[in-house]
């Protein structure tokens, strides 16, 4: 993972009461020295009819909407610029809202998106095009989903691995995945954990019912030390001691679910591979599972070479046309 410069943080409100994704966002880029972006993407304008698009100017409204949009994010600014971070502000008519995130952050050149996660259950989030879900599905840089509010206090980060390279991942993801968890680790004066969920048995086990005890049992630990083995060497460059290396015999989601808890992590580091249409549906993805059930934040980054799904040009602004009311004679 490349250094952190510049953050963008995409926020729904800025006028919100509490506002988690710009703390945490504050406090990474003191840490890291970065700059922020405060971003508000403006997705749909005022409904309108005929006669009232043919007496409202109505490049006049939308710079109204947006200026007072910015004057909003101007003011967040200045209690950040007063703590000695560098911020600047930007809104936007563009959508949908995570396109417009993903196109605001490669314009800007930003290292990292932060956004909060949305509210409720992630069911059919592919299908529902959920905002959150999008971004770590198709941002081409890494994005930090706030599940928390509170500051970071030396926190344990957990960086997901998997070093037998299920679901055609790619090896070096894994290494840029710690290298992502060990520089959040760092910046925020915290330890580094490493989890890593594999198979007790190969698939022949399960097809063969004649099986000892014995022989179950002497599959189960050659398993368990090949999956060790395969994750120190995964985890020896970066230093990181055994205690803090956790093998779970469990599916990848709930061993890293598992882990998060028993660790009592904030923050969960991962990787994500695009898919679409029926193979996304059918394969599913470990990033959409875990995402309910966590209850810290989640990085999610790609893999080195991900180029973005998302058109560059913004699509402006999306007006809704009422019909026309016929009056009652």
């Amino acid at each position: 993972m490349r250094r952190i410069r510049r953050i963008l943080v995409a926020l729904k409100d800025p006028a919100a009461r509490s506002l988690p994704a710009l703390g945490k966002a504050a406090q990474l880029a003191r840490a890291l020295g970065a700059e922020l972006v405060l971003f508000e993407a403006l997705t749909t304008a005022p409904s309108f009819d005929s006669e009232m698009a043919l007496i409202c100017d109505l490049k006049r409204i939308e710079r109204s909407m947006r200026e007072s949009c910015l004057i909003r994010l101007e003011r967040l600014a200045q209690r950040l610029r007063r703590v000695g971070i560098r911020v600047r502000t930007s809104a936007e008519w563009d959508y949908p809202a995570h396109e417009a995130v993903i196109r605001a952050a490669v314009a800007a050149d930003a290292d990292l998106i932060v956004a909060e996660r949305h509210a409720g259950r992630h069911l059919a989030a592919g299908l529902l095009r959920l905002t959150d879900w999008e971004l770590l599905r198709l941002a081409p840089l890494p994005v930090l989903l706030v599940k928390r509010g509170g500051a970071y206090r030396r926190p344990k980060v957990l960086a997901a691995v998997d070093p037998d390279q299920r679901y055609a991942k790619p090896a070096q993801l894994d290494r840029g995945i710690l290298e992502a968890g060990d520089l959040l680790a760092r910046a925020l004066k915290g330890s580094l954990h490493v989890v890593h969920a594999y198979s007790p048995l190969p698939l022949t086990a399960y097809t063969h019912g004649t099986l000892s005890q014995d022989i179950v049992a002497d599959m189960q630990r050659r398993s368990a030390r090949a999956a060790g083995e395969k994750l120190q060497r995964l985890t020896a460059p970066a230093g990181i001691p055994a205690a803090r290396r956790h093998l779970i015999a469990r599916h990848a989601s709930d061993a890293i679910e598992q882990a998060a808890a028993t660790t009592h992590s904030a923050v969960v580091v991962m990787g994500a591979l695009a898919r679409s249409g029926l193979k996304r549906l059918l394969i599913g993805n470990t990033a959409e599972r875990v995402l309910d059930h966590l209850r810290c934040d989640l990085l999610v980054i790609k893999p080195r070479g991900f180029r973005p799904q998302v058109p560059r040009r913004r699509r402006g602004v999306r007006y809704v046309s009422l019909p026309a009311v016929v009056p009652l004679d």
